[in-house]
């Protein structure tokens, strides 16, 4: 076996205490010496970490303890080296920064869908498949026929959906909405976001596209390119294998191994490589 198991984690619940839950992971992990990042907040918690097998076995079993999380969501991977430099437990306001006020995914969020009912809905021509990540993500690899907002943030996805929203309006439009993101945790809540703004047909991937490329054939699969990810592997492909991206140490933001990168060196997309 590999020498790092590597969990990509999260899950919407209520924590009243934030803060004491976060002491007492950090405690753990530094016992069980993990590596990676935790973020807590009111909503839940989220985060990819990575250490031996049994500390990681370890470490999702006091996770699921919490309140709400037995259902927590969990992507495993593997790899010969440490993919994290050291260990952090953050306690925040939101665990993925939206910015759009009292969202509530864990009762809110669309329908789940697992990969093999994805192809289905993606095959709908009355479906408006939504990438949720930014741009210099999407520009690695998306699902065939998905809108790119083209955003920097997440931050600016409530104003592009709202811009986007009032065009479907116009024409009259109340298409099935479908979302996804890297593994899940965007696309759950940007669902609960767009059913705020009045859209109930809306459906996003569950445990998102790394479960796809995990658990899809490639010969049946609908997904174009690679999947970047938060690690030193910088992007994955199918049945998660590592890709040929590296991070550019100008601008922090990937191109293919092997290319002449043009970047501006200030995190500027899209950059050219």
């Amino acid at each position: 076996m590999p020498a790092f198991t590597i969990a990509a984690l999260y899950r919407f619940a209520r924590f009243p205490d934030p803060q004491v839950i976060a002491a007492d992971l950090r405690t753990l992990c530094a016992d069980l010496e993990t590596c990676g990042t935790l973020i807590l907040a009111g909503e839940g918690i989220n985060g990819t970490v990575a250490g031996s097998a049994d500390a990681v076995t370890t470490l999702i079993g006091h996770i699921r303890a919490l309140p709400g999380c037995a259902d927590l969501d969990v992507k495993y991977s593997f790899s010969e080296d440490a993919p994290f430099a050291r260990m952090k437990v953050k306690v925040k306001a939101e665990i993925v920064t939206l910015g759009a006020g009292d969202l509530d995914p864990a009762t809110q969020a669309g329908v789940h869908l697992d990969p093999q009912d994805w192809n289905a809905l993606l095959a709908d021509p009355d479906t408006v498949v939504i990438d949720t990540r930014n741009a210099y993500e999407v520009a690695c690899g998306t699902f065939n026929g998905a809108i790119d907002p083209e955003t920097r943030s997440f931050r600016d996805f409530p104003a592009w959906f709202d811009a986007f929203a009032a065009g479907l309006r116009e024409e009259g439009r109340t298409p099935k909405i479908a979302m996804f993101c890297t593994g899940g945790i965007r696309c759950e809540k940007s669902t609960a976001l767009v059913k705020a703004r009045g859209f109930e047909d809306v459906y996003h991937l569950k445990g998102g596209i790394l479960r796809y490329l995990e658990e899809v054939p490639e010969a049946e699969s609908r997904w174009q390119g690679q999947c970047y990810v938060f690690d030193e592997r910088v992007t994955v492909g199918h049945g998660l294998k590592p890709g040929d991206h590296v991070t550019c140490r100008a601008c922090g933001l990937p191109h293919p191994r092997n290319t002449v990168h043009d970047c501006p060196g200030d995190g500027v997309w899209p950059h050219r490589a």
